[in-house]
């Protein structure tokens, strides 16, 4: 388990973009255009991928939240998760983007949560149209892995709508959603360093910001004390898994990663477990712990 006290500093991600900040500006421009907000995160990191100013910039604006990557995700953290958001009124469906699992269920959630913005426009008067959302979430969670997968593959523009600069475009998602698909997306403030270290684990954040060899072996640890057997399997450790270096240099050992001298090649050897955990070659797992019951009102 990781020690937030004991955490590396990683200087370089204390920042929030000047363009990010005009992404903030657009979200709010546009909420009223929109009958739902989807919040896209990692089904592994709910937590940490979560912007923390979203709930302050969406406000009272219904909101279904995608748990995506859930195969890659331990099932009954991703059920115990769902369940948390629940408690809190807020749907959150597990889907898997790249193969389709759960964006038909996606789907009915967000048309759902608009209903009675919709049905209120036809009591008005106003004929009947599908569901309009728009997609919010921090980089690389799969936000155009899932457009594609909502539109088949065939993203439908439609007309213009008042109050859209051409720098946004309305999609038809099949015949019960509409998405307002704009430029730029929510970065999260890197307040909390455990959070950043788990968007490093999964990728969220380029390699090339932090040093690498101090988050391999953060994330080791991790998987030492919580999925333990997952390491065993993968590299055919035998007896207690070792720890830190000595475990690194192990499945270096393991995999062939060995430099002239027998030697093993820190750097092979890392780029394996990062390559391998973020495939999803070391199981399913969960990284963020849910919170206690009685946070859960704080998701509203």
């Amino acid at each position: 388990m990781i020690d937030n006290d004991n955490v590396i500093d990683i200087p370089s991600l204390q920042w929030y973009p000047g363009h990010m900040r005009k992404a903030e500006r657009l979200v709010k421009e546009n909420l009223k255009l929109v009958d739902v907000v989807v919040e896209l995160l990692d089904a592994r990191i709910p937590m940490s991928s979560a912007n923390p100013v979203l709930r302050e910039i969406v406000g009272d604006k219904p909101r279904v939240i995608v748990l995506n990557k859930a195969d890659l995700a331990d099932e009954a953290a991703t059920r115990a998760w769902v369940k948390y958001f629940a408690a809190g009124g807020i749907s959150a469906v597990p889907v898997d983007a790249v193969k389709g699992r759960g964006v038909k269920e996606l789907v009915q959630a967000i048309a759902k949560c608009a209903k009675p913005k919709t049905d209120k426009l036809v009591q008005h008067g106003a004929k009947a149209r599908a569901a309009r959302c728009m997609i919010l979430g921090i980089p690389n969670v799969g936000k155009s892995s899932l457009i594609n997968r909502l539109s088949g593959g065939a993203k439908t523009k439609v007309e213009n709508r008042p109050g859209v600069t051409r720098a946004k475009q309305w999609i038809r998602l099949g015949a019960q959603l509409e998405l307002l698909d704009m430029p730029g997306i929510l970065w999260p403030k890197f307040e909390d360093r455990q959070a950043a270290l788990h968007l490093a684990f999964t990728g969220a954040i380029n390699d090339n910001v932090y040093d690498v060899a101090s988050v391999v072996l953060l994330l080791l640890d991790t998987l030492r004390t919580k999925y333990p057997v997952y390491l065993k399997d993968r590299y055919r450790l035998e007896g207690e898994v070792p720890s830190g270096v000595e475990l690194l240099e192990e499945i270096g050992r393991k995999r062939g990663c060995l430099r002239a001298g027998g030697r093993v090649d820190d750097e092979k050897a890392q780029q394996i477990v990062l390559t391998d955990f973020r495939c999803g070659r070391l199981g399913c797992v969960t990284l963020d712990a849910l919170p206690s019951k009685d946070s859960a009102e704080d998701t509203r």
